[in-house]
């Protein structure tokens, strides 16, 4: 018995070595999504897909038309990739495999998009022709097409955000309008139009808990915010004049509100034509603060835990990063990291921030302790830095 026993256990391990020899190629190609991410490439029309964990590039996905002004979404699982292009291009991309799943020219000029709460609806903001189109976000087929009507034609559309209960928001540049688009009875979507929000509104923000929605005016010193909550819901003129008896500065870039920051009870907000961060309490929605910085901010980042929030800068001062403490609102450090700074973005849990250097054709990582430089990846003039850490997010 002993020692057929013995032969039986030696035929046993030889079956188990030779499963492990089978299983091991395919354990090997399987990998998480928590530590990718892509940069997008604006000149040619590529996005790089990165590993933030090894600091490097994986694998580049080419031929999806301009990117000049193109953002992220990611779905819910942080596989897929929707990347929406300036050419009205909406792209689907599998990161873990690096292959476009589907891809659709859905309209002639498009700024940006969001992805529903559940996952479900992909919708893109377009400026030609204006308005809305929302599609299935497995199969890119239409769902819904809104366009943004007015007494003066069709609107372009900005601010686009996913909101909370399957809703999106977006405002009318031509109008000074906010709709809120809710789909959560079904395909046909009810529609709210908020009228009167302010001249030319360029961009928008939703605050993390889904709750507020900012909308900057390019016509005027002021914003208009609508509290969600509320019912029924309206705007409500905020900071009004800050700029009054001030000569305005040339605006060369506008501000991007989607990276406005919010740090604790406070926002840190890019002024418009001014050398100028505006600090704002979340509870009051009154000005505390002002912070002068190097040039016309375009994005304010906070960090993670909202100790410090970084800032980059329009041209022809985009050289320069500058952090701000959020305690005193003062300048705590400044970076030279080169020309062309368009984008930063940071780790989950904030101890690292990338930075996109488009005229190095590098990406840059740095310590947010110590800010000292860590990595350098190629890149063809990188623009926005995209991980998939924001599948998790009401408004990224």
């Amino acid at each position: 018995m002993t020692r057929y026993a013995s032969l039986i256990s030696s035929v046993m391990a030889v079956i188990f070595l030779a499963g492990l020899a089978v299983t091991s190629p395919a354990q090997e190609n399987r990998r998480g999504t928590g530590n990718l991410g892509v940069v997008i490439e604006r000149a040619t029309g590529s996005v790089l897909i990165i590993d933030t964990t090894k600091r490097k590039s994986l694998a580049r996905v080419d031929g999806l038309g301009d990117l000049s002004h193109a953002s992220v979404v990611f779905s819910p699982d942080q596989k897929f990739a929707f990347v929406f292009g300036r050419d009205g291009g909406l792209t689907k991309i599998d990161i873990l495999n690096a292959t476009v799943s589907h891809r659709i020219m859905q309209a002639g000029n498009s700024i940006g998009g969001a992805i529903s709460d559940d996952g479900s609806l992909i919708a893109v903001s377009n400026y030609e022709p204006g308005g809305v189109r929302v599609f299935d976000a497995f199969s890119l087929k239409l769902v819904a097409d809104i366009p943004a009507k007015w007494t003066g034609g069709l609107s372009k559309t900005i601010g686009l955000v996913d909101a909370p209960g399957k809703r999106f928001i977006f405002s009318l540049w031509d109008a000074g309008e906010t709709w809120i688009v809710d789909f959560s009875s079904g395909p046909s979507p009810e529609i709210t139009k908020i009228k009167g929000v302010g001249k030319r509104p360029y961009d928008a923000l939703i605050t993390p808990d889904g709750r507020y929605y900012l909308v900057g005016l390019f016509g005027e010193d002021g914003m208009t915010m609508f509290d969600l909550w509320q019912s029924p819901i309206a705007g409500r003129t905020i900071l009004s004049g800050y700029g009054r008896g001030e000569k305005k500065l040339p605006v060369y870039k506008m501000p991007h509100l989607e990276g406005w920051a919010l740090a604790g009870h406070r926002f840190a907000l890019p002024a418009i034509g001014r050398h100028e961060i505006l600090w704002v309490d979340t509870r009051s929605f009154k000005e505390v603060a002002r912070t002068k910085v190097h040039g016309q901010p375009v994005f304010a980042v906070a960090r993670p835990d909202g100790r410090h929030v970084w800032v980059n800068f329009a041209h022809p001062r985009n050289d320069t990063i500058q952090v701000i403490d959020t305690l005193t609102a003062k300048i705590v450090h400044e970076l030279k990291p080169g020309p062309g700074v368009l984008h930063m973005e940071f780790l989950p849990r904030g101890n690292e921030v990338w930075l996109s250097v488009r005229d190095s054709n590098v990406v840059q990582v740095y310590d947010t302790k110590s800010f000292a430089k860590i990595a350098e990846i190629p890149a063809k003039s990188p623009s926005g830095i995209f991980l998939t850490a924001r599948a998790n997010k009401i408004g990224l």
